[in-house]
């Protein structure tokens, strides 16, 4: 290959470097690799990305996405940057082409490239593969799954302020339920750790509450939660909210009842913020002290403990010493944080998991990057996504910020009845792919995608799933969709 890369001037320099033979793809014979060094992703005017289309309705909605991608980048950048799109298979496709729901060339081709993206994927009916998503996510270690939650005007929507809802939940992708360790009841090995249990930890077997009448009918799950997965979740929560100007990082967390998994992950997360980012970062008790102090500078320790620790008078000796330790530890930062200097740092702080979902719906404002284990983050997202619009126009991104490696995706089902008939919305993956040219660092492309699509739904030009809701709405197809939205880039 570098031989004749030498002797013919047209192949480029992609040929040099990419020495993997594919045998269920081609790579494109233009355009350039994205790489990674110390940490920065080093992105070519011209890189290879590839994608996958999906099952279903995937054909569909990415064949209007990508044309609204490339429109965009040439509205932006004119000729000097250009996206290489490079096929990769998956799912039915894929099983139909080769036999195989997902083939080792994709896998290498996200592995290579660093940043892709996808359409809806079928998950195979029976034993084997979970899901081809959690597959991708866990052989390319992507564990962040980063969900954008923002509201365009003239979306239907079942609450009364939709506006006020702008989030971005960076949800772990590999830890907690995500992990599957998950036992049927009665199987062999449901039933070790059953045994396991009940001979060395009798107080905890106790707490299964009907193992000692039948442990075959008791089914076991484990949820992992560790150090090392919740402070790289948190680092880019973190440099997300502070590379884009958020106002707060919010760790939403269930720790008040699973106080080593969940608990765990709050108290690494803010010792991590602590630890890295001290002089950009505020914990919300730290703001609290700090704000009593500029109010009135004279206060002691013990009266600023009370102050921020209403039951402070009924605690033990030892943990009224903890809060005061607290307090000074706060009050230490009034040379770089008081005189309210806090009030421009990123606030950190952190929520109950069942209070936040009331919160998110009540006071939505009041929440801005959300960090959280990974069931948390799945009914967070969800159910925010409701808010705005739905699932149809709810846009995802798995992320190693570590090595670079990237999959944005289309977060709605392969809806399979609707396939081929030019209907459906392709706000998700067109969303994603706005996501995917911020990663890239394009963000002009990106912001006139977000000003496009919303001056679109604005105009109530809409598929059908928002047509039957709105008024005076007109109707169009999947295809026509985009060529409005590429009409007001």
């Amino acid at each position: 290959m570098l031989l004749e890369s030498l002797q013919n001037p047209a192949l480029t320099r992609v040929e040099f470097v990419n020495m993997t033979i594919y045998t269920t793809t081609t790579v494109p014979r233009t355009g350039e690799r994205i790489t990674i060094h110390n940490g920065t992703l080093q992105v070519p005017d011209h890189p290879i990305i590839p994608f996958i289309r999906g099952d279903g309705t995937g054909p569909d909605i990415w064949a209007a996405s990508v044309r609204v991608f490339d429109a965009a980048v040439r509205s932006c950048y004119g000729e000097r940057r250009k996206i290489h799109w490079m096929e990769v298979f998956a799912g039915e496709e894929s099983f139909r082409r080769f036999g195989t729901w997902l083939p080792d060339d994709t896998i290498q081709a996200f592995r290579e490239f660093l940043v892709g993206i996808k359409g809806p994927l079928t998950t195979p009916v029976g034993k084997g593969i979970r899901s081809l998503n959690v597959a991708l996510r866990q052989l390319l270690d992507l564990y962040v799954c980063l969900r954008p939650v923002k509201y365009f005007s003239g979306v239907p929507s079942p609450v009364k302020r939709p506006e006020k809802v702008d989030m971005v939940i960076f949800r772990e992708n590999t830890e907690d339920i995500y992990a599957g360790i998950d036992f049927e009841a009665g199987s062999e090995k449901a039933l070790k750790l059953l045994q396991f249990l009940r001979d060395a930890m009798p107080d905890e077997f106790k707490k299964i509450r009907f193992g000692a009448q039948d442990i075959t009918s008791v089914g076991v799950g484990v949820k992992p939660i560790s150090r090392h997965g919740s402070e790289r979740l948190m680092r880019a929560a973190i440099n997300y909210a502070l590379r884009f100007g958020r106002r707060s990082v919010t760790i939403v967390h269930k720790g008040n009842i699973m106080k080593y998994t969940e608990g765990a992950f709050r108290d690494w997360g803010y010792a991590l913020a602590k630890r890295e980012y001290r002089h950009q970062v505020v914990l919300q008790r730290e703001s609290w002290v700090l704000a009593n102090a500029d109010a009135n500078p004279g206060l002691s320790a013990e009266e600023h403990a009370r102050l921020i620790e209403p039951g402070y008078d009924m605690m033990t000796e030892s943990q009224q010493a903890e809060v005061r330790t607290e307090v000074e530890e706060a009050l230490r930062l009034m040379p770089t944080h008081g005189n309210g200097q806090w009030k421009h740092k990123l606030l950190i702080k952190d929520s109950i998991a069942d209070i936040t979902l009331q919160q998110v719906l009540t006071r939505p404002d009041e929440f801005d990057v959300i960090a959280t284990p990974n069931l948390n983050g799945d009914y967070l997202s969800d159910a925010l996504a409701a808010q705005v619009g739905g699932i149809g126009i709810a846009p995802g991104g798995n992320i190693n910020y570590e090595t670079g490696h990237a999959v944005f995706e289309a977060t709605h089902g392969t809806a399979p009845k609707y396939a081929n008939l030019d209907k459906v919305n392709p706000g998700s993956v067109i969303l994603s792919g706005e996501m995917m040219l911020r990663y890239l660092g394009w963000v002009e492309a990106a912001d006139a995608i977000l000003h496009a699509l919303d001056k679109t739904i604005g105009q109530r030009i809409v598929t059908y799933d928002f047509a039957r809701l709105m008024e005076g709405a007109k109707e169009v197809r999947c295809s026509e969709f985009a060529d409005a939205v590429i009409a007001n880039l």
